[in-house]
Protein backbone atom coordinates (compact mmCIF):
# COMPACT_ATOMS: atom_id res chain seq x y z
CA UNK A 1 0.00 0.00 0.00
CA UNK A 2 1.21 3.50 -0.77
CA UNK A 3 1.76 5.80 2.18
CA UNK A 4 1.92 9.61 2.18
CA UNK A 5 5.32 11.10 2.94
CA UNK A 6 3.87 14.51 3.84
CA UNK A 7 1.28 15.79 6.27
CA UNK A 8 -1.64 17.85 4.98
CA UNK A 9 0.00 21.00 6.36
CA UNK A 10 3.28 20.21 4.59
CA UNK A 11 1.51 19.41 1.32
CA UNK A 12 -0.62 22.56 1.45
CA UNK A 13 2.49 24.63 2.20
CA UNK A 14 4.39 23.13 -0.72
CA UNK A 15 1.48 23.77 -3.11
CA UNK A 16 1.09 27.32 -1.79
CA UNK A 17 4.83 28.07 -2.23
CA UNK A 18 4.81 26.73 -5.78
CA UNK A 19 1.79 28.85 -6.64
CA UNK A 20 3.34 31.93 -5.03
CA UNK A 21 6.53 31.38 -7.02
CA UNK A 22 4.65 31.60 -10.31
CA UNK A 23 2.34 34.43 -9.18
CA UNK A 24 5.36 36.40 -7.97
CA UNK A 25 7.01 35.98 -11.35
CA UNK A 26 3.99 37.12 -13.38
CA UNK A 27 2.53 39.72 -11.03
CA UNK A 28 2.48 43.22 -12.49
CA UNK A 29 3.27 42.07 -16.02
CA UNK A 30 0.95 43.10 -18.81
CA UNK A 31 -0.47 40.88 -21.54
CA UNK A 32 2.39 41.58 -23.92
CA UNK A 33 5.04 40.80 -21.29
CA UNK A 34 3.31 37.58 -20.26
CA UNK A 35 3.05 36.37 -23.84
CA UNK A 36 6.61 37.38 -24.76
CA UNK A 37 9.12 34.63 -25.38
CA UNK A 38 10.32 33.23 -22.08
CA UNK A 39 12.61 30.28 -21.60
CA UNK A 40 10.70 27.69 -19.65
CA UNK A 41 12.46 24.40 -19.03
CA UNK A 42 11.08 21.43 -20.90
CA UNK A 43 9.31 18.79 -18.91
CA UNK A 44 9.96 15.08 -19.21
CA UNK A 45 7.12 14.89 -21.75
CA UNK A 46 8.50 17.58 -24.05
CA UNK A 47 8.43 21.28 -24.80
CA UNK A 48 5.12 23.12 -24.95
CA UNK A 49 5.52 26.42 -23.03
CA UNK A 50 6.95 29.39 -24.92
CA UNK A 51 5.99 32.13 -22.46
CA UNK A 52 4.98 32.77 -18.88
CA UNK A 53 1.37 32.86 -20.08
CA UNK A 54 1.82 29.33 -21.43
CA UNK A 55 3.35 28.16 -18.15
CA UNK A 56 0.43 29.52 -16.16
CA UNK A 57 -1.99 27.71 -18.50
CA UNK A 58 -0.01 24.48 -18.18
CA UNK A 59 0.27 24.46 -14.39
CA UNK A 60 -3.35 25.60 -14.07
CA UNK A 61 -4.59 22.65 -16.12
CA UNK A 62 -2.77 20.18 -13.90
CA UNK A 63 -3.89 21.96 -10.72
CA UNK A 64 -7.48 21.66 -11.96
CA UNK A 65 -7.02 17.96 -12.63
CA UNK A 66 -5.42 17.47 -9.20
CA UNK A 67 -8.32 19.28 -7.53
CA UNK A 68 -10.83 17.13 -9.41
CA UNK A 69 -8.94 13.95 -8.45
CA UNK A 70 -9.07 14.89 -4.76
CA UNK A 71 -12.72 15.92 -4.88
CA UNK A 72 -13.69 12.70 -6.66
CA UNK A 73 -11.81 10.67 -4.03
CA UNK A 74 -13.68 12.53 -1.28
CA UNK A 75 -16.93 11.06 -2.63
CA UNK A 76 -15.47 7.61 -3.25
CA UNK A 77 -14.67 7.81 -6.97
CA UNK A 78 -11.47 7.40 -8.91
CA UNK A 79 -10.97 10.26 -11.37
CA UNK A 80 -10.81 9.53 -15.11
CA UNK A 81 -7.15 10.61 -15.22
CA UNK A 82 -6.17 7.63 -13.05
CA UNK A 83 -7.35 5.15 -15.66
CA UNK A 84 -4.17 3.56 -17.10
CA UNK A 85 -5.23 4.58 -20.63
CA UNK A 86 -4.70 8.23 -19.62
CA UNK A 87 -1.41 7.62 -17.83
CA UNK A 88 0.90 7.30 -20.81
CA UNK A 89 3.60 9.68 -22.03
CA UNK A 90 1.75 10.13 -25.33
CA UNK A 91 -1.53 11.08 -23.67
CA UNK A 92 0.27 13.26 -21.11
CA UNK A 93 1.97 15.15 -23.94
CA UNK A 94 -1.33 15.55 -25.77
CA UNK A 95 -2.95 16.97 -22.62
CA UNK A 96 0.00 19.32 -22.12
CA UNK A 97 -0.14 20.66 -25.67
CA UNK A 98 -3.94 20.90 -25.63
CA UNK A 99 -4.06 22.66 -22.27
CA UNK A 100 -1.47 25.23 -23.28
CA UNK A 101 -3.18 25.81 -26.64
CA UNK A 102 -6.52 26.36 -24.91
CA UNK A 103 -4.86 28.78 -22.49
CA UNK A 104 -3.48 30.82 -25.39
CA UNK A 105 -7.06 31.69 -26.31
CA UNK A 106 -7.76 33.25 -22.92
CA UNK A 107 -6.60 36.75 -21.90
CA UNK A 108 -3.77 36.64 -19.36
CA UNK A 109 -5.79 38.55 -16.76
CA UNK A 110 -8.53 35.90 -16.79
CA UNK A 111 -6.01 33.05 -16.85
CA UNK A 112 -4.29 34.47 -13.77
CA UNK A 113 -7.63 34.97 -12.02
CA UNK A 114 -8.51 31.34 -12.66
CA UNK A 115 -5.04 30.18 -11.58
CA UNK A 116 -5.30 31.92 -8.20
CA UNK A 117 -8.87 30.71 -7.60
CA UNK A 118 -8.06 27.10 -8.48
CA UNK A 119 -4.88 27.30 -6.41
CA UNK A 120 -6.80 28.51 -3.37
CA UNK A 121 -9.37 25.74 -3.83
CA UNK A 122 -6.62 23.11 -4.14
CA UNK A 123 -4.94 24.27 -0.94
CA UNK A 124 -8.31 24.36 0.86
CA UNK A 125 -9.09 20.84 -0.33
CA UNK A 126 -5.81 19.55 1.09
CA UNK A 127 -6.22 21.48 4.35
CA UNK A 128 -9.62 19.94 5.04
CA UNK A 129 -7.87 16.70 6.07
CA UNK A 130 -6.29 16.08 9.43
CA UNK A 131 -3.26 13.78 9.64
CA UNK A 132 -5.36 10.71 10.47
CA UNK A 133 -7.72 11.18 7.52
CA UNK A 134 -4.78 12.06 5.23
CA UNK A 135 -3.28 8.62 5.86
CA UNK A 136 -6.52 6.59 6.13
CA UNK A 137 -6.85 4.18 3.16
CA UNK A 138 -10.62 4.77 3.23
CA UNK A 139 -10.09 8.39 2.09
CA UNK A 140 -8.38 7.48 -1.19
CA UNK A 141 -11.57 6.87 -3.16
CA UNK A 142 -10.38 3.43 -4.24
CA UNK A 143 -6.73 4.44 -4.69
CA UNK A 144 -4.12 2.20 -3.08
CA UNK A 145 -3.52 4.38 -0.02
CA UNK A 146 -5.22 7.36 1.54
CA UNK A 147 -5.95 10.79 0.14
CA UNK A 148 -2.42 11.92 1.09
CA UNK A 149 -0.78 9.23 -1.03
CA UNK A 150 -3.18 10.05 -3.86
CA UNK A 151 -2.45 13.78 -3.59
CA UNK A 152 1.27 13.08 -3.73
CA UNK A 153 0.87 10.76 -6.70
CA UNK A 154 -1.10 13.21 -8.82
CA UNK A 155 1.04 16.18 -7.75
CA UNK A 156 4.38 14.62 -8.64
CA UNK A 157 5.86 15.38 -12.04
CA UNK A 158 6.97 12.36 -14.11
CA UNK A 159 10.56 13.05 -13.08
CA UNK A 160 9.75 13.03 -9.38
CA UNK A 161 9.18 16.63 -8.25
CA UNK A 162 6.55 16.62 -5.47
CA UNK A 163 4.12 19.57 -5.21
CA UNK A 164 6.45 21.78 -7.29
CA UNK A 165 5.12 21.89 -10.83
CA UNK A 166 5.88 25.54 -11.58
CA UNK A 167 9.27 25.27 -9.89
CA UNK A 168 10.04 22.19 -11.99
CA UNK A 169 9.70 24.21 -15.19
CA UNK A 170 11.49 27.26 -13.81
CA UNK A 171 14.33 25.62 -11.83
CA UNK A 172 14.43 21.88 -12.61
CA UNK A 173 17.86 21.15 -11.16
CA UNK A 174 17.12 22.92 -7.88
CA UNK A 175 13.90 21.00 -7.18
CA UNK A 176 14.83 17.63 -8.65
CA UNK A 177 18.29 17.28 -7.30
Amino acid sequence: MRIATTTPAQAAGMVRRDQELLVGLVEGKNEEELRAAYEVNDGPLGHFCDSLHDLVAHVLMWDEITLAVLRDAAVGRLHWSLDPRWETAEIGSALNFGGVEAGRRIPSELLLHRYTKVGAALVAEIERYDERAWADPATGGGYDGGIGALAEYVSTTPDGVLFGHAARHLFPKAVAG
